[in-house]
């Protein structure tokens, strides 16, 4: 079964039909899907400032991720399920769409930046953790982090300026 087929049965869902047919499904869901990208994306930010030395240095970076984290991933959550219910609409024209790709690879880049942070950097911070301006690596992952959510953020929003049926991007 190659990819098309794949996209197109999942547009055929009933679910994917109401959101694409419904008079106002769609704006619901995606209203959701932008506040849930807010809260990621603000909340990732304080931690990634705190890694790199600008904001919160009086607080001790464990302190800054424990108090951030649980909401930044109940907010991934939120966001996940709704852009897969908004994905779905419209399955098709998304899966070849050059933004959204794009969104993807960025998105994929950020969890990859995140894995190295969490296994690798931050096997070591008790060392660092209440430094004002932490080791360049944990400033790197933080700069990289602010980098790949802007740039998904910025490519979420061509895809809603490219999409158009039977457009590839």
């Amino acid at each position: 079964m190659d990819l098309d087929t794949v996209l197109r049965a999942i547009e055929a869902t009933a679910i994917a039909t109401e959101i694409r047919e419904g008079e106002s499904s769609f704006p619901w869901i995606e209203s959701i899907h932008v506040l849930a990208i807010v809260l990621v994306v603000g909340s990732i930010s304080i931690v990634d400032l705190r890694l790199l030395g600008w904001a919160s240095i009086e607080r001790a970076v464990r302190r800054v991720t424990g108090s951030v984290l649980p909401v930044t991933w109940i907010a991934f959550a939120v966001a996940a399920v709704s852009g897969a219910l908004l994905f779905s609409s419209n399955a098709l024209t998304y899966g070849h769409n050059t933004w959204f790709l794009l969104k993807f690879g960025f998105l994929a880049a950020a969890g990859v930046n995140m894995l190295v942070f969490q296994f690798g950097i931050n096997g070591s911070v008790a060392t660092w953790d209440t430094m004002t301006t932490p080791p360049p690596s944990a400033r790197l992952a933080g700069a990289l982090s602010l980098l790949f959510w802007v740039a998904v953020i910025t490519c979420g929003r061509w895809v809603g300026f490219t999409l158009q049926p039977g457009m590839g991007g």
